[in-house]
């Protein structure tokens, strides 16, 4: 965008423009209305329109309108290796336009930011250069799709540049200092309506990032311990849940062709209700840490004494059991649920914990924790740390799909409401299945025909020690290393 005196975009909610650009509500009682003409006013609405201050970020911003009112946006980290930009670009720019196309508003124009602070002794001005060809990828990328960039704008070192402005009387090559934060039109606007941008991107990444202390080394032993007495103990679990669930399709089989009095088989669903396995286990023992939590409230403000706080509630051992039992799908699904009302808050704070305690070389799970701190944040309301955790999962584990469905969702400005609805049904489905059982077994139900020939079973072979395997030949190779390898291969369900 090369003419400055032109608006840039409204700051939401839309409504009319305003020549002069000051706020003020479009009716006697409602929101403030910002016009934005310049790049230093783009600038400084960035970290309003995302919620935080991003640091190494590409953002894509949809106008909409002869107004340029601004719509959905997209964020992501800058790709270390150039190579990576134009696959990138093109992404962003479909997720952006496609977005924006099932919510029914093609988007007339789009607004892109470059946000990296230089490294070692880059300047500014460097750092502008070396994304320049990131900055055409982009404008190639929305142009193919018949959407024009309107303007670029790179953010350093606390100033700001445009690679769409040739005239250096209004965008020198030295670049423009940012507004001091809390000084604009905007800022007002934005404290009026009750919109926070005072978190930096690494302020949210540090609530979730694992220990660098030498509480780690603690930590990472407690994790060794729990693969030892856990993994034995999953191999059980997932075996009975597979017969589980073969003895239910072999009983649906029988009562399609017409065999009367069969037994339908387990539900392995309900094998946490049931009070078995190390899904009842790890449900119960995050129950009983939400509650610690919940009965030790952080001081507000201090996230840093707060996080702390929080660690010292929880020990080493406690967490290893948590991060090993979230693992499995089905248990991770139950924790889920654990999504809003007084348990959206503890939740949160004990998935937040967790993250923070996948030390050393069980960095990839930390994307069941971060998964859940991202979901949880997001349906609180808080959509930039969700949208943060939910990257830092897919940082973890690029193919955990839960973080993806996620990530996808947030990113296509989906209402939380429709996840928490399914999930409530899936919650309420099986306190009501967990009542009727309860009560067919008080009035002496049975299922069972006497007269019917029993089922063959096979026969379970005995499952070998840990210790066992490393010594039969072609076993596994002894070591912690070897045990965390397994653990997260059997642990893993599915994503």
């Amino acid at each position: 965008m090369t003419n400055h005196s032109e608006a840039t975009g409204q700051y939401e909610p839309d409504s009319s423009v305003h020549p002069d650009g000051i706020a003020r509500p479009a009716d006697p009682f409602g929101e403030p209305v910002v016009t934005l003409r310049t790049p230093a006013e783009l600038a400084d609405a960035l970290p309003y329109l995302l919620g935080f201050r991003p640091e190494e970020s590409i953002v894509l911003i949809a106008l909409h309108g002869d107004r340029g009112r601004f719509g959905g946006r997209v964020r992501l980290g800058v790709p270390e290796r150039a190579e990576d930009w134009p696959c990138v670009a093109e992404q962003l720019a479909q997720c952006l336009v496609g977005g924006s196309e099932r919510r029914g508003e093609r988007p007339d124009g789009i607004v892109a930011f470059l946000c990296q602070d230089p490294v070692g002794a880059e300047t500014g001005q460097q750092v502008v250069e070396r994304l320049r060809p990131l900055a055409q990828e982009l404008r190639t990328a929305c142009g193919r799709l018949d959407v024009p960039v309107l303007e670029v704008v790179c953010i350093a070192q606390s100033r700001f540049w445009t690679y769409c402005c040739p005239d250096t009387g209004c965008c020198p090559p030295e670049g423009v200092p940012l507004l001091r934060p809390g000084t604009s039109v905007l800022a007002a606007a934005a404290t009026y309506m009750g919109v926070r941008a005072d978190a930096t991107q690494s302020e949210i990444r540090g609530r979730l990032t694992p220990w660098e202390t030498a509480a780690a080394t603690d930590q990472e032993r407690a994790l060794d311990a729990a693969s030892v007495a856990l993994l034995p103990r999953m191999l059980r679990d997932a075996e009975a849940e597979a017969e589980a669930v073969a003895e239910g399709d072999a009983a649906r089989d029988e009562k399609l062709v017409g065999v009367p009095g069969k037994d339908p088989g387990k539900d392995p669903g309900k094998a946490c209700d049931e009070g078995q396995g190390v899904a009842s286990d790890t449900l119960d023992l995050a129950r009983r840490i939400m509650a610690r939590l919940e009965a030790a409230p952080p001081a507000p403000g201090d996230t840093i004494a707060a996080d702390n706080r929080d660690d010292e509630l929880i020990a080493h051992d406690e967490a290893a059991a948590l991060i090993f039992g979230l693992q499995v799908r089905t248990t991770r699904d139950r924790a889920a649920e654990w999504m809003e009302g007084t348990e959206g808050p503890s939740a949160l704070r004990l998935w937040r914990a967790l993250s923070r305690r996948c030390v050393g070389a069980y960095a990839e799970y930390a994307a069941a924790p971060l998964a859940l701190a991202g979901w949880v944040a997001w349906s609180l309301g808080d959509l930039a740390e969700g949208q943060e955790a939910l990257d830092m999962a897919l940082g973890a584990d690029s193919r955990y799909a839960f973080a993806l469905l996620l990530n996808q969702a947030c990113n296509d400005d989906m209402d939380p409401e429709t996840i928490r609805r399914c999930l409530r049904r899936k919650r309420e489905a099986r306190d009501g299945a967990t009542v009727h059982d309860a009560a067919a077994l008080q009035d002496g139900a049975t299922v069972r025909d006497d007269a019917a020939p029993p089922r063959r079973r096979r026969r379970r072979r005995p499952s070998r020690t840990a210790s066992e395997a490393s010594r039969a030949p072609g076993g596994p190779a002894k070591g912690p290393q070897n045990r965390r390898q397994t653990a997260r291969r059997v642990a893993k369900e599915g994503p």
